[in-house]
């Protein structure tokens, strides 16, 4: 294929996606054309349109389209669109069409890449190193699956010399990839419609390790196998990068860190969890390791945010507190709960959780239970189905998985009922989780719970 810059027009198929919406800000700030379709109109979306990315909402062949020539258009799309018009338009006139994730992987071919991969952790993780490389004034573009709160987008760009990627483990995106250097977080089970089982994905995540050209550029998390030598990083146990003497004073946290040569004492923080702190060891390590001070890694330790819909906490004058988060996984549900446990533990939770894809509700519907089990009140969304079909899924539902639910105060909702099934319960924190369109129940609970 053509090297991307004799491009001049880009159009994506799905651009509403959190990825696809970072390679079309990467585009459009590097004075191309960018078009694209989605089927709804979000506020992500809206923000591509201000910033001057032209969007359809509806699966037509209008003049936009017809207008391109295919010798200096690229058409993107995401393996989440299955059959769409406008796609089969652009194959049957002979457009270049390419995966998001093979594009994404010719720009890191052109750059120090740093990926980060994991079935949990890679977007905080990620976002973490971007936003300590800014602080740090590399010269990078970084390529997120979350918004950083610090930047208030997924794209940021602040040079060409390294750029910083999530690299997805779905439909093994991220074997397209070049990083030079790279993080592997976790390999969990997870994505088991693409993989089959355990070994597959684990296989998947040793080949994304081998693409690294240097042992000393590979970040492991201890414990895991990834088939080659690599550096290690851990929390509360020596590994080559560490951290430890971990405490809480006021909704900080406070931390030591350790290289194999020294350590640094008193990093702090508001970003809770211990599973957190293994992110900021091995952004810390990579910085460390880029040539960063410690006192500039400190000073940026400190100023981070967090990302949008990861723990996003607010308090309100009553007392009452609204947590906010994407996790989709019962192993990422347990870290939320777990830390609002362990700052509140004497504190009535509601949870309001929305399944995500049949196939995930029904591989890990017990881990599920467990997790949900820990709630004082549940109220359990209907399955958002993503990519999925119900008829491909009969009898896994929200009202099959709360069965396994051991709670009392239990019961299942549509979106369209759950905001004012909120407003009847009685509670101290609410913590509405999960990755599908729960999020637009965000503005009018912050809304309400403002005004009560």
């Amino acid at each position: 294929m053509k090297n991307l810059e004799t491009y001049q027009n880009f159009y994506f198929v799905g651009i509403g996606g959190i990825g696809m919406s970072a390679l079309a800000r990467y585009f459009n700030a590097s004075g191309k054309k960018v078009l694209g379709y989605d089927k709804t109109n979000t506020k992500l979306t809206k923000n591509l349109m201000n910033e001057g990315i032209d969007i359809v909402f509806e699966d037509l062949i209008d003049e936009r389209i017809t207008a391109l020539q295919k010798e200096d258009t690229l058409v993107i799309y995401t393996p989440a669109i299955k059959t769409l018009g406008i796609l089969d338009y652009f194959s049957q006139h002979q457009f270049e069409v390419l995966k998001r994730a093979k594009v994404l992987g010719l720009i890191t071919e052109n750059t120090d890449c740093i990926a980060v991969a994991g079935t949990h952790g890679k977007t905080t993780t990620s976002t973490l190193v971007s936003h300590l490389c800014k602080e740090a004034d590399l010269p990078f573009s970084c390529f997120l699956g979350g918004i950083s709160e610090n930047f208030k987008s997924n794209f940021l760009y602040n040079g060409s010399t390294y750029s910083v990627v999530e690299a997805d483990e779905y439909d093994r995106s991220f074997l397209n990839l070049s990083p030079d250097w790279a993080v592997v977080t976790s390999i969990d089970a997870d994505h088991l419609d693409i993989y089959g089982d355990k070994s597959h994905i684990e296989e998947g995540f040793r080949q994304f390790a081998a693409l690294v050209p240097e042992d000393k550029n590979l970040f492991v998390r201890k414990g895991i196998d990834i088939g080659r030598d690599h550096q290690t990083y851990a929390v509360n146990e020596p590994a080559d990068y560490y951290s430890d003497n971990m405490r809480m004073d006021h909704d900080k946290i406070y931390f030591d860190f350790h290289t194999p040569t020294e350590t640094i004492k008193d990093f702090v923080w508001e970003i809770p969890g211990i599973h957190n702190v293994e992110n900021a060891t091995v952004a810390l390590a990579i910085l460390h390791n880029l040539g960063a001070d410690f006192d500039t890694l400190k000073k940026a330790i400190a100023g981070f945010k967090g990302i949008k819909r990861r723990y996003t906490k607010h308090f309100y004058q009553n007392g009452k507190i609204y947590i906010d988060d994407y996790a989709h996984h019962p192993t990422e549900i347990n870290a939320v709960m777990d830390s609002i446990k362990a700052f509140y533990p004497d504190k009535k939770l509601l949870v309001a959780f929305q399944p995500h894809l049949f196939s995930r509700t029904r591989d890990f519907a017990d881990g599920f239970a467990e997790s949900l089990s820990h709630a004082d009140e549940l109220i359990l969304l209907d399955i958002y189905p993503a990519r999925e079909l119900q008829e491909n899924f009969e009898g896994i539902t929200s009202s099959w998985l709360l069965d396994k639910v051991s709670l009392d105060k239990k019961e299942v909702s549509t979106l369209s009922d759950a905001f004012e099934k909120i407003k009847e319960k009685d509670f101290d924190i609410l913590l509405t989780v999960g990755a599908g369109n729960i999020d637009t129940l965000y503005d009018p609970i912050c809304e309400w719970m403002g005004n009560i």
